[in-house]
């Protein structure tokens, strides 16, 4: 890909900078997202839908509030649905419309919850980024399972447990469950009827806590699994090593 030209001398193309922004605590965003977000001239923060505000763009609209350069944000639509040509079509849009500001040599932090890595929407603009010969950059962010389990009081892990990270409940979460110590169920208030079922098939015993808006205002744990349709909700199921 040619770079633009301007009277003749090539221009540096911007990069694309995928900025994990934690749970939801804007008191966790880390020292470089912080700084990240006070100089990139272009701010993207997908939505679900058109009339729904960016969940990402309210935990850092203090930042950017503050900031001395002037920025611009892009809100793509990333719609919550399975239907996959529908997904690349908002996906490609969404490529174009970040690459048109790379062409201009401008940096674009795509912000996103949590970490870029983990279960992110930034992966689908990275790799459409990438096949396109710009340069990406990842800043890691706190997780919300490790948010989760900070506001419960609980350590996830110790001495040789197994983690295990489910990002939906289906049929392959049984056949997994004896080998796992401890599981970190997402977006649990879609399968919860199905999630009680598969976690009470175990016989071990079991301590089970479910949080809801992780480190946000109106965050909410409770033992046991969650009753309500919110999106940001997780369970945390942590087994003991012996049987009852």
């Amino acid at each position: 890909m040619l770079s633009p030209t301007i009277a003749g001398v090539s221009m540096k193309k911007g990069k694309l900078i995928g900025v994990g922004i934690g749970p939801g605590d804007p008191e966790l965003l880390t020292i470089k997202a912080q700084k990240i977000l006070k100089n990139v001239p272009i701010i993207c923060a997908p939505r679900s839908a058109p009339q729904r505000p960016s969940i990402a763009l309210s935990i850092v609209k203090n930042t950017l509030n503050n900031r001395k350069k002037e920025y611009h944000v892009l809100e793509p639509v990333f719609p919550m649905t399975e239907n996959y040509k529908s997904l690349e079509d908002h996906w490609d849009r969404a490529s174009n419309q970040v690459a048109s500001f790379l062409d201009q040599g401008k940096d674009v932090a795509f912000i996103t919850l949590g970490d870029p890595s983990i279960y992110s929407t930034f992966s689908y603009i990275q790799r459409k980024i990438e096949a396109r010969g710009y340069v990406v950059e990842m800043i890691p962010g706190i997780t919300s399972f490790t948010g989760c389990a900070s506001s419960a009081g609980i350590p996830l892990v110790e001495k040789d447990d197994i983690l295990v990270i489910v990002p939906k409940v289906d049929h392959r979460l049984k056949n997994i469950l004896k080998d796992g110590d401890t599981f970190v169920i997402m977006k649990t208030s879609r399968h919860s009827e199905l999630l009680e079922k598969t976690i009470k098939s175990d016989h071990r015993e079991k301590e089970i806590i479910s949080v809801k808006n992780c480190t946000k205002d109106d965050e909410e744990i409770s033992r046991g699994f969650v009753n309500h349709k919110k999106y940001l909700s997780t369970t945390l199921v942590k087994f003991s090593k012996y049987k009852l």
